[in-house]
């Protein structure tokens, strides 16, 4: 409520604005926030979320998408009671590649790649990867942990 002093004047402008603030505010029903206006459409802060978002992988980096980089080098294994497909050998990469290693294992085991100390959970039946930039030359097996298999050897030069 405005009071006003006998003897002042309040200006209409300043008259008219508190009288436009009071009409916007409404009648006390905003102050009780158990009561909803049917009429008032709800705002929200956020758009509303679809249900087409995809699912977490199971790989630690995500695949290439259009703000990911492709790689450079794909090395795809697949491990099928305790056989490693393409069998165990040497896997040559150039210094600075963009590298990706997927496997399926038909078993729940563990990836990893020594000397960068990468790995990723390889639950059964489900591909999963590690994606890094090649930038340490030498030799790094690249095994599992539960079934101590050696996947392959990576050469970095």
């Amino acid at each position: 409520m405005f009071v006003r002093a006998p003897g002042s004047r309040v200006p209409a402008v300043l008259a008219t604005g508190v009288l436009a603030a009071l009409l916007a505010t409404g009648c006390g029903q905003g102050d009780d926030p158990s009561v909803a206006d049917p009429s008032a459409s709800p705002t929200a802060a956020a758009p509303p979320t679809t249900a087409t978002t995809p699912a977490p992988s199971a790989s630690p980096t995500p695949g290439p998408t259009a703000s990911t980089p492709a790689v450079d080098r794909e090395i795809t294994v697949t491990i099928a009671k305790r056989r490693v497909n393409p069998p165990t050998g040497r896997v040559t990469v150039s210094k600075g590649q963009l590298v990706r290693i997927t496997v399926t294992s038909d078993v729940p085991d563990e990836l990893h790649l020594h000397g960068y100390d990468l790995g990723a959970r390889l639950p059964a039946g489900a591909p999963a990867s590690v994606e890094f930039r090649a930038d340490k030359t030498g030799l790094f097996e690249v095994e599992t942990h539960e079934t101590e298999l050696v996947l392959f050897q990576l050469v970095v030069r």
